[in-house]
């Protein structure tokens, strides 16, 4: 990214592209490594504006169900009380309550994340990977970040000790963003 980045022209709103985008985390598994997933359905919407950042707005919808960490008997029990409580809260939700500039093509993303039906404020910090019109005529851009919660703020305190001390599952988790977008107006 160049110093002469001309965000103005990226004033807009923009849906996030499910196929072209992930939002994963990564958590300590049995104090000796780490398990990653994702979350496959998801949505969410921006809108941009170019010449004052700060009046911009971000919101994402993500679909507790879909998460996957590539084993059948571990996401059934991430989906169930002792995690997520999918039946009782389908959905995990963020809405930006302030974003701010932090570098020339980088950003701090503000707002509320809902997880298990509790509330806290985390910020993001995201990088502008660019823009790029593709082969469908499509105006795209990228961002890219990833914060660390601790899950126990929001409910999610299930663990089990270890015969050799500590736990099976750590209490932080890094959330990973991986985002393309379409402007749609």
């Amino acid at each position: 990214m160049t110093a002469s980045t001309d965000y103005a022209q990226l004033t807009g709103t923009y849906t996030i592209d499910p196929s072209h985008s992930r939002i994963g985390f990564v958590a300590r598994h049995a104090m000796v490594t780490k398990v990653r997933g994702a979350f496959n359905e998801f949505d969410g919407t921006a809108t941009v504006n170019g010449d004052d950042p700060a009046a911009s707005s971000a919101q994402l919808t993500i679909k507790a169900a879909s998460i996957d960490t590539r084993n059948a008997d571990r996401d059934g029990h991430l989906r169930g009380n002792d995690f997520l409580a999918m039946d009782e809260h389908p959905e995990i939700t963020f809405r930006s309550t302030a974003i701010a500039q932090t570098g020339q093509d980088s950003f701090d993303v503000t707002g509320d994340l809902t997880i298990k039906g509790v509330t806290r404020t985390v910020t993001i910090p995201l990088t502008f990977e660019g823009q790029a019109t593709d082969p469908f005529g499509n105006v795209r851009v990228g961002f890219e970040g990833s914060t660390t919660i601790n899950r126990k703020d929001f409910g999610v305190t299930w663990n089990a000790a270890l015969e050799t001390g500590g736990v099976l599952v750590s209490d932080k988790v890094t959330l990973e963003f991986e985002i393309s977008a379409i402007k749609q107006s």
